[in-house]
């Protein structure tokens, strides 16, 4: 499931700008902590900073066969997050931007945003690929909805 959608933005940004500019740091910062007090953290992107709450590739001139390991893991499990946004778009096929839309005549952010939503309320209902790839319940639509 998408739990924090941030845009929508040019497509010239900076990935590492466009996270600053999200709020995504400061919303870990207050709620990713497991029950025991545990940080949590999300893999993100190689131009994202390494933080507590945020983790990255290894990106050293010399990486440990570890480090190789994990790096090559972690790009795995990345791909499966991308599937969330081929599902919106094999879901709602008018949101296909390159076929349909066009900036400045269709509020594409927007509904973009509400297809996300929609597509997430399904994942509550019937699961979704990701969810199963990694053996996770979604909420319940009340849950999600609250």
């Amino acid at each position: 499931m998408i739990a924090h959608m941030y845009g929508p933005v040019e497509g010239r940004k900076h990935d590492a700008g466009m996270l600053a500019d999200s709020g995504l740091l400061a919303d870990l910062q207050r709620n990713a902590f497991s029950l025991t007090g545990q940080p949590l953290c999300l893999y993100g992107d190689p131009a994202y900073p390494s933080r507590i709450h945020l983790q990255c590739p290894f990106r050293n001139a010399v990486l440990t066969p570890q480090m190789q390991e994990l790096n090559a893991a972690m790009s795995a499990l990345r791909i499966s997050v991308e599937w969330l946004f081929g599902d919106i778009i094999n879901y709602f096929k008018f949101l296909d931007f390159k076929n349909n839309l066009k900036v400045g005549l269709s509020s594409v952010g927007k509904m973009y945003l509400v297809g996300a939503i929609i597509r997430n309320a399904h994942t509550c209902l019937y699961h979704n690929q990701t969810s199963d790839f990694f053996s996770v319940d979604p909420p319940t639509l009340q849950d999600y909805f609250v």
